[in-house]
C-alpha cells in the first residue's frame, strides 16, 4: 500500500492511502475506527492494518482534488545515516580527506530537524547566508513498532515502510561548522523533504536481493539527470542501522531513519560550482517509491537583492 497525508478540499490535513488515481481518507473509510493523522496511525499500525484489510474499497477523492503533503509531516525524530561507501569516499575526497577507518566499524548518523519537514511540490527556501545549496538523494525507512536494543535479526519487523528523502544541504555553512568536529547543524536543519508517499515494505519484495533492494535511484535538476545509483550498493543495511540506532535507546513508531546519500547523489560529489539556484526544480526518483519534486525558492538576501 501507498500511504499519504493530504489536504482535502475543505483545507484539512488528513491521512489515507492511494487506490490507483484516487485517495482514500482513512478515518472516513473506517467509519471512525481509523485515525485522521499518520503519526496516530503508525502508533498502532499492526492493529490498524487489520482493520484496513476488512474494509471495502471506497475512494474518497480523486487525486486532483487534494494536495499531497509529506506522508509523515510530524515525525518524532529523524536520524540520518552515512551508509553508502561511494558517497563517503567521493565527498571526503573533494575535501582532500580519506575515509576514516572508524567508518567501517559502525554505522554513524546525526539528528536533523524533525520540525522542518517538506512534502512533494513544496518550495525549499535557500538559507539566507548560503550560496551553495545542494540536494541529497536518499531513502528513508519509517519505524512502525516501538523497540529498544533491537538486534539485526529482529530489525526488519520494526520497519513499516519506505519513502524518498531529500537531505537538503547548505554546503558552505556545513563546511564551516564541521571544522569544529561536532557535526552538521545549520548546514542541514532548514529542510528535509519526504514523499511522495510511504510504501509498505511488502510492495518492495519484488525488488529484494538478499538483505537489500535493487532500487534505481536518480536525481534530476530542471529535467537534466545529475545522479544515478542503486540502493543495493549500500554498505550498511537498514537492519544494521536500526540495531545501531536502538542501542540503549527506544525507537518509536513514526521515527524516521535516513540511508544517507547514494553514490553520485549530490552536487558536491560532482565537483561542480553550479549549486542550486532559486527557481531550480529538483526531482528525486526511486524505483517503487515514486518521484519527490521540490522547487528552490529565494531566501531573505535573495529577495532583497532581486528588489534592488
Amino acid at each position: 500500500m501507498k500511504f499519504v497525508t493530504f489536504i482535502n478540499p475543505s483545507g484539512e490535513m488528513r491521512a489515507g492511502w492511494l487506490h490507483e488515481d484516487r485517495v482514500v481518507d482513512m478515518e472516513i473509510a473506517g467509519s471512525g475506527r481509523l485515525p485522521s493523522q499518520m503519526l496516530d496511525f503508525l502508533a498502532h499500525a499492526n492493529e490498524y492494518m487489520e482493520v484496513i484489510a476488512d474494509l471495502p474499497v471506497s475512494p474518497t477523492y480523486h487525486i486532483s482534488e487534494v494536495t499531497l503533503c509529506a506522508p509523515l509531516p510530524n515525525p518524532g525524530s529523524i536520524r540520518d545515516f552515512y551508509a553508502f561507501e561511494e558517497h563517503v569516499k567521493t565527498a571526503r575526497g573533494r575535501r582532500g580527506l580519506s575515509v576514516v577507518p572508524e567508518w567501517y566499524d559502525v554505522p554513524v548518523f546525526y539528528f536533523t530537524n524533525h520540525r522542518a519537514v517538506l512534502g512533494p511540490e513544496d518550495e525549499v527556501v535557500r538559507p539566507v547566508r548560503s550560496k551553495k545549496l545542494d540536494y541529497e538523494l536518499e531513502i528513508a525507512c519509517i519505524i512502525g513498532k516501538q523497540g529498544r536494543d533491537i538486534t539485526v535479526e529482529e530489525a526488519d519487523a520494526y520497519i513499516f515502510g519506505y519513502c524518498i528523502l531529500n537531505d537538503w544541504s547548505a554546503r558552505d555553512l556545513q563546511m564551516q561548522e564541521v571544522q569544529v568536529g561536532l557535526g552538521p547543524a545549520k548546514g542541514k536543519d532548514f529542510a528535509t523533504s519526504l514523499g511522495p508517499y510511504i510504501v509498505t515494505k511488502d510492495e518492495l519484495e519484488i525488488y529484494r536481493q538478499g538483505d537489500r533492494y535493487d532500487l534505481t535511484m536518480t536525481a534530476r535538476v530542471n529535467g537534466e539527470e545529475l545522479s544515478r545509483g542503486n540502493f543495493q550498493d549500500i554498505h550498511y543495511t537498514y537492519m544494521e542501522m536500526i540495531a545501531r540506532a536502538s542501542a540503549d535507546v527506544t525507537l518509536y513508531p513514526g521515527d524516521v531513519i535516513g540511508s544517507g546519500t547514494v553514490g553520485t547523489g549530490c552536487i558536491l560529489e560532482h565537483g561542480t560550482e553550479r549549486w542550486l539556484q532559486p527557481g531550480d526544480v529538483v526531482e528525486l526518483e526511486v524505483t517503487g517509491l515514486g518521484v519527490l519534486r521540490n522547487t528552490v525558492k529565494k531566501g531573505g538576501d535573495d529577495v532583497l537583492s532581486s528588489n534592488g
